[in-house]
């Protein structure tokens, strides 16, 4: 029997459906906690609690400015991914977030 050594996992399926409706909802973190979104909602893919590399299904994404998000052009807010845990100590989990964020949706 031979072993492939070039196997990869098949690709998760996108729902990109879902992920545009998610980037057009105002940022889950600004709303909560008052804040002024000041650049677009990004669809994020949840991390607390996550221990591998794959990502969460996308009907478990939240919608985060880049301030919240990235970081990349909002450099005025704590940004999940330049610091998870100090961003979860502020906010709590951003798992906490996708039932508000699939009632919102989803209805």
């Amino acid at each position: 029997m031979k072993v492939r050594s070039n196997f990869k996992p098949p690709q998760r399926s996108s729902d990109a459906w879902y992920l545009g409706v998610v980037r057009q909802l105002p940022c889950c973190i600004c709303q909560a906690f008052g804040e002024v979104q000041t650049s677009a909602s990004e669809a994020h893919h949840t991390i607390c609690g996550r221990y591998s590399q794959r990502k969460t299904p996308d009907r478990q994404v939240i919608p985060l400015c880049d301030g919240h998000h990235q970081g990349k052009f909002d450099t005025d807010k704590l940004a999940i991914h330049n610091g998870k845990e100090s961003w979860a100590a502020k906010y709590g989990p951003d798992t906490d977030f996708i039932a508000a964020t699939q009632d919102r949706i989803l209805g």
